[in-house]
């Protein structure tokens, strides 16, 4: 890594928020592979989210969940995903737009435990045996708004539970699939350094249906890195995955993201910041999450805003 590991779009929302000082300080843990540390904990995980751009450009965030072992590295340098260790919907969005030479943004999250492991690079192979990514950049992140749960159990041969769904708007089906959900992952692009994907966690109602085309995302308290709102400045193609765990199901939508500043709203609150996020629907899909039995909720993050439903 360069002695700055920021580039002028996280530079520049990291000023505007007046939150520099602190991400000189936290980026000192961004590394151009996995720490030794951080290998272990890799091998452990059994759900990964992941994004991709297609060939027309369009982002995309998934969730692929597996046997623990399904995703690992070595050496810190190169991850491998094991395709008969892993699950993910034949609907996938991400699956379909992978080429060798593409970007793909992962996140290793842990849900029990809030720990979470950002993952950047390039693909250099597929084969029906693995997928394997070039690490680029890696980060630990803060635990903050993880909503802690535990699997029941995951399958490699789960037949789908519902019929797929697409479409362009938001119509009441996916109005109320956001309203209710807590968790989500998003996907972000800049041209020099790939595609990322972050989490995002509250309240239900954390994420808002402006209309039937825009879904408005508050933006809380974080490690002051900005790396996705970063990306946003300077691109801002955007995708969003939400998940609804009681139906085990995933919405996600592809789309652009404008950022809003010092716009705070006591009804849809951000935690003091006063910022959001638009994110501007284009085309979305709905499938089926990896799990066979769903998930248990253990309990909220006590970071999480109040949030109202008005």
């Amino acid at each position: 890594m360069s002695s700055e590991p920021f580039h002028t779009g996280e530079i520049a929302v990291q000023e505007r928020a007046g939150e520099r000082d602190i991400a000189r300080r936290h980026g000192a843990g961004i590394s151009s592979r996995i720490l030794p540390g951080a290998l272990p904990f890799l091998a452990q995980q059994r759900l990964l989210a992941v994004c991709a751009a297609g060939e027309d450009g369009g982002l995309w965030t998934s969730v692929w969940g597996g046997e623990p072992g399904f995703v690992r590295s070595t050496d810190g340098q190169q991850v491998r995903i094991l395709t008969s260790l892993m699950e993910a919907s034949a609907n996938d969005p991400v699956l379909g737009r992978l080429a060798v030479d593409r970007e793909l943004g992962l996140l290793a999250i842990e849900f029990a435990t809030r720990r979470r492991l950002r993952i950047n690079g390039t693909i250099e192979r597929i084969s029906p045996e693995e997928i394997a990514v070039l690490v680029r950049e890696s980060v630990p992140n803060c635990p903050k708004y993880i909503q802690r749960r535990r699997p029941h159990g995951v399958s490699t041969s789960l037949p789908s539970r519902r019929p797929s769904g697409w479409g362009r708007t938001v119509d009441e089906e996916r109005r109320a699939l956001v309203e209710r959900t807590d968790t989500a992952f998003v996907g972000s692009v800049h041209p020099a350094r790939g595609v990322d994907v972050s989490h995002r966690g509250g309240a239900p109602g954390f994420i808002r249906v402006m209309d039937e085309t825009t879904l408005r995302v508050p933006d809380y308290p974080g490690n002051s890195m900005f790396m996705t709102l970063g990306n946003f400045e300077i691109d801002p193609r955007a995708s969003l995955a939400v998940l609804d765990f009681e139906r085990g199901r995933i919405a996600s939508f592809s789309g652009s993201a404008r950022l809003r500043f010092e716009v705070e709203n006591p009804r849809h609150p951000t935690g003091g910041t006063g910022r959001y996020w638009d994110f501007a629907v284009r085309e979305w899909v709905e499938f089926d999450l990896p799990s066979t039995e769903g998930w248990e909720l253990l309990d909220a993050s006590p970071f999480n805003p109040l949030t109202s439903q008005k």
